[in-house]
């Protein structure tokens, strides 16, 4: 039995069936949600770790079949796999990096992108300071390559630059998509806590026509008072949302 065999057959001895249907709601697998149709198991996140550790050399030809596998599971503990080997093995970052680009429609849900853009798209792109790939993915009619641009600023706003952060949620400001909301709001916060000055200049911009959960996001930290003076504005401007 060859190791993506091996570590299938883990997984599904690991399945909860009853903790799957409850994950198939919470990561909207209904028909014309943003998760539709996708497939779980039911196994929890220090579960697909802990399983993970055991097979942190297989072969990325094998990671990247497991990437495309229609299970949720089988693609996060892929892209665990390729998080670590991104990390250990320096020469091997640029093929991971591209091997990531190209399999953006398979990181397809909040807890991929989330588990997996910083530490690979966010390192490389930082390391080789390289903020056009971001903003070429904040660009794309793809929900998951937006997200993935968005998060992968993480990396940039940790090492103490705010500036990819902000540029690219000045260009997703407008998003139309919920998950989008969160993102930028997210980035905004943490970008606050670096930065604070360019951060509310930020808001000054935006805090009025921005939608309201990634004001929320974005605020989340603040002085309540601050808070909900900011809630406050937005609630009386008529052109927001």
């Amino acid at each position: 039995m060859n190791e993506l065999t091996e570590l299938k057959k883990i997984l599904r001895q690991k399945a909860d069936p009853q903790r799957a249907e409850v994950y198939k709601r919470f990561f909207k697998t209904g028909r014309g949600e943003y998760g539709e149709g996708d497939i779980f198991l039911g196994v929890t996140v220090p579960v697909l770790r802990q399983v993970s550790k055991e097979f942190r050399t297989m072969p990325l030809n094998e990671v990247i079949k497991l990437l495309r596998g229609k299970i949720h599971e089988e693609r996060f503990t892929a892209l665990v796999l390729l998080v670590h080997q991104y990390q250990t093995q320096p020469e091997n970052q640029k093929k991971i990096f591209d091997i990531y680009l190209d399999h953006t429609t398979c990181i397809n849900n909040w807890d991929l992108v989330d588990a997996s853009a910083p530490s690979i798209v966010g390192h490389y792109c930082f390391k080789s300071n390289d903020t056009r790939t971001l903003e070429r993915l904040a660009k794309s009619p793809l929900l998951w390559d937006r997200r993935i641009g968005m998060l992968a600023t993480l990396f940039f706003i940790r090492q103490g630059d705010t500036g990819a952060a902000l540029k690219l949620a000045d260009m997703l400001v407008s998003d139309r998509h919920d998950l989008m909301h969160k993102a930028v709001g997210w980035m905004l916060r943490e970008a606050a806590k670096k930065d604070p000055g360019a951060t509310m200049d930020f808001l000054k911009k935006h805090a009025s026509s921005m939608p309201r959960t990634m004001l929320r996001y974005a605020i989340e930290k603040f002085p309540e008072k601050e808070r909900l003076d900011y809630l406050k504005k937005k609630d009386q401007t008529p052109s927001g949302h």
